[in-house]
């Protein structure tokens, strides 16, 4: 799944279809063939065939309609399609059928900011986060901060970001946000430190490429920031981050900022 507002997009297709049964809480045989719809609907999202994944999820739900996998999987479909009445819906309906399953909540609170109903969402966050048994309550702090961002409340962000390193130390989605967040308020030696962290779980991104060669040329270390500036270029060179690098006077930017 592809970032929507800059949000962290949790509950990925096939670890919804992972908790079918769990969530069901039933055994019937239409039930199981329900499940089987949602994985194949599943399947085809992910290989980007929108249409036959609908056509699924949507048998799915007429096997079971009270089956909470089956919408928050086809709520997921109908957001990535721009139809954001029916993604409410069906996010809407996953919690009220699954009330304690803290990746609803996490998933329709995620929904939720990306549509600027920030208390909302806030309250979605929280509701996952309150289950003991919850695996990765890490991403829904980290989805957390990123809605607090859009308020804005850098500070309860902050405490977000906070709050899930210290469930997971490594988590790299909430290093690169505390990354960010310290370069934008000028403090370049902690931002430098959370992306070198960042970069030692995750994945080299463009986003990340472009914040080091910001954080170095800030600390005045010109070798290091051609280094980010060199993976961008080679290994991103359509992104948008990799235009700002070479075109910095098209969007304001003095050059060698």
């Amino acid at each position: 799944m592809k970032l929507r507002f800059g949000l962290l997009v949790v509950v990925l297709v096939l670890s919804a279809c992972a908790s079918t049964s769990k969530l069901s809480g039933q055994d019937s045989e239409a039930t199981r063939a329900a499940n089987v719809n949602v994985q194949l609907g599943a399947g085809y999202m992910r290989q980007g065939n929108n249409e036959i994944a609908l056509s699924k999820l949507q048998r799915a739900l007429d096997q079971d309609p009270k089956l909470p996998s089956a919408h928050y999987v086809i709520a997921i479909l109908y957001e990535r399609l721009g139809e954001m009445e029916k993604a409410d819906k069906h996010y809407r309906r996953a919690v009220e059928l699954a009330p304690n399953d803290p990746e609803a909540h996490n998933n329709y609170g995620t929904f939720l900011c990306g549509q600027n109903r920030l208390k909302e969402a806030d309250k979605q966050f929280h509701d996952a986060l309150k289950d003991p048994l919850y695996k990765t309550p890490e991403y829904a702090y980290t989805n957390a901060g990123v809605c607090a961002l859009k308020i804005p409340d850098v500070a309860k962000a902050e405490a977000y970001f906070r709050q899930a390193l210290q469930v997971n130390p490594r988590f790299g989605n909430a290093l690169f946000e505390l990354a960010k967040l310290n370069f934008n308020r000028g403090n370049y030696l902690s931002a430098r430190g959370y992306l070198q962290r960042h970069l030692e779980v995750s994945q080299r991104s463009p986003a990340a490429m472009w914040l080091g060669v910001r954080i170095e040329r800030a600390l005045g270390d010109k070798t290091t920031a051609e280094s980010y500036a060199k993976v961008l270029m080679t290994d991103f060179p359509n992104a948008g981050e990799t235009h700002l690098l070479l075109n910095p006077e098209q969007h304001g930017q003095p050059s060698g900022q």
